[in-house]
């Protein structure tokens, strides 16, 4: 990458349910344990600091509405602002998260930058793709992909007004690999046109068949395109430090060989990290492991 990169922290907890003891998730630790890995100078990166959320308030599910939703609709406007500021001028933007829900944030930033409509590659183990009546834990890092699309009845679906922050038309997901799982919104999943190239696809087909697809359907038509990671989409061999590992999936190198032609692409606007916990990574190998797969996608040559 030849381009300026901006790394912004995005310390958030709040759009995930908490530990079984009642804690809140150590997400919001991920900013500083990356940066202290050295990620800002291995990148050759601004550091643009953390966008710092309000404080968790839904330590129980409400009724009728998700976790903490009037303090994320605050956080993704916050989140989006300071995105927004990070692209405009050609940068590259790198938000470590922080939960899924970040990725809202993220688009309504980079919506702002480029003034016009957004591809979104949306690479996770999990569909994201629920409800808040389908979802088990009330949570919007299980709704992100959803929300995104518009689909739910939450002001978090219309944080960009009447249209949603991005067209299921112009939405790859990458790497799921929950089939079967209603939770997860998988039977509206496999209505809508989103491309859905699952865990089989990446294991059967070639890699540069699957970028060049999801880079048609990301990267045409649109005023530039975001790249959201979840660190979950890793194999669990190689990537321990989530809440919800699932068996199979790509290790870093093939993640990278995968990712590398959506990352260099000119109509990238930039990548969010998600999901890594540092709570469950005493030694920090997976700290370490998520450094190295950034760097190599998007050190400068």
């Amino acid at each position: 990458m030849t381009r300026h990169i901006a790394v912004l922290g995005a310390p958030s907890s709040i759009g995930v349910g908490p530990y079984d003891d009642g804690e809140v998730r150590h997400l919001d630790r991920t900013p500083s344990v990356l940066r202290n890995r050295g990620i800002v100078g291995r990148l050759g990166a601004i550091d643009m600091g953390d966008v710092v959320p309000p404080p968790y308030r839904d330590y129980e599910r409400p009724a009728n509405r998700p976790r903490n939703e009037a303090q994320l609709v605050e956080y993704s406007r916050a989140l989006g602002a300071r995105v927004a500021s990070a692209i405009r001028g050609g940068q590259f933007g790198v938000v470590l998260g922080g939960d899924c829900s970040v990725v809202l944030g993220c688009l309504l930033g980079a919506r702002r930058a480029v003034r016009g409509p957004l591809g979104l590659a949306y690479v996770d183990a999990h569909a994201d793709f629920a409800t808040m009546e389908e979802s088990r834990t009330g949570s919007v890092a299980g709704m992100g992909l959803a929300l995104a699309c518009g689909r739910g009845d939450s002001p978090l679906a219309r944080l960009a007004g009447r249209t949603p922050l991005v067209s299921a038309r112009h939405v790859a997901l990458v790497g799921r690999r929950d089939a079967g799982r209603a939770w997860h919104g998988n039977a509206a999943l496999a209505r809508s046109p989103i491309l859905d190239l699952s865990d089989n696809e990446l294991m059967t087909r070639a890699v540069g068949d699957l970028s060049a697809d999801a880079l048609a359907r990301v990267g045409q038509r649109v005023a530039g395109f975001w790249i959201h990671l979840d660190a979950d989409v890793l194999n669990p061999a190689v990537m321990r430090a989530v809440d919800r590992p699932e068996p199979g999936g790509p290790t870093p190198d093939e993640l990278v060989a995968l990712l590398k032609p959506l990352v260099d692409h000119p109509a990238a606007l930039g990548l969010s990290l998600a999901v890594y916990d540092p709570a469950l990574d005493p030694d920090r190998s997976g700290a370490r492991q998520l450094v190295s797969l950034i760097e190599e996608l998007l050190a400068r040559r």
